[in-house]
């Protein structure tokens, strides 16, 4: 079975590898880390391994787990998947070789959308031209972007192999006055959540809505945040915003994406 996902941007999460490394402010109370050393603590066996307690934590230490890459071949149902929504695919302790398997189960199981989000952008661009392969419509690739120090991280996506480029602006930190949205097709934003949380003020989101909607990118907001996920609810003037990519199915160049919207909200 599938890993059914609370994630309102996703369906079901896959993770083939587990555990990562805090790398920037938006890292700071990582649901991820918080979650592993409550599994590790349940007894879980993916999360036995202990992270650099400078950068990591129990638990959370990056692990390969081979035994997952069968599990999308078997899913019937097609579905939107994150890929490793506990780690990061691009971590520097993920061998090239493994990389290229996950890509391969992607390859080999096209009814599935598969998103997949870095904070390392630099190593995602190099493996992926080293890849050497046409880009793969069902791959959607992302940068989190969570201040305005980080919106470079957009550059390097924009020379990154991708038929579908987002951005997860998660937990948004402050606002983003140098974001260029050029090349982008899909934005998340969203509050942080937890005991921690930091807040987020609204002419942040506003912006960068009004941005997307100059542009034509479709626009999602996950949540305000708070002590909960749900605790601010979804509503962004008025109404939820849940707008999707799409490639273009009647597009023939391999490497060229067309957005459309699945989902334009409802009011």
């Amino acid at each position: 079975m599938a890993d059914r996902s609370a994630i309102e941007w996703t369906e079901a999460t896959w993770n083939p590898v587990t555990g990562c490394d805090r790398v920037s402010p938006g890292c700071d109370n990582c649901y991820a880390l918080a979650l592993a050393a409550r599994l590790k603590a349940m007894g879980s066996p993916k999360y036995q391994h202990d992270g650099d307690p400078r950068t990591s934590g129990p638990g959370f230490g990056v692990t390969l787990h081979p035994g997952e890459l069968e599990l999308p071949r078997r899913w019937r149902r097609p579905r939107r998947v994150f890929v490793n929504s506990m780690s990061d695919l691009f971590h520097p302790r993920v061998p090239v070789e493994f990389i290229a398997e996950v890509f391969t189960v992607m390859t080999e199981s096209p009814q599935h959308t598969y998103q997949v989000l870095t904070k390392r952008p630099k190593r995602a661009r190099s493996v992926l031209r080293d890849l050497n392969t046409p880009p793969l419509r069902n791959v959607w690739v992302g940068v989190s972007v969570e201040d305005n120090e980080r919106t470079d991280r957009t550059s390097v996506l924009r020379e990154t192999p991708a038929v579908v480029r987002f951005l997860s602006c998660e937990p948004l930190l402050g606002p983003l006055p140098w974001l260029d949205l050029t090349g982008i097709d899909w934005v998340i934003v969203g509050g942080e959540s937890g005991p921690e949380a930091r807040p987020m003020r609204e002419e942040w989101v506003t912006e960068i809505r009004d941005n997307c909607l100059d542009a034509g990118i479709p626009f999602f907001f996950k949540q305000w945040g708070g002590r909960t996920p749900k605790a601010g609810g979804r509503r962004l003037a008025g109404r939820t915003w849940d707008e999707m990519p799409q490639p273009g199915a009647a597009d023939g160049d391999e490497g060229t994406a067309v957005v459309g919207v699945l989902d334009r909200g409802q009011a």
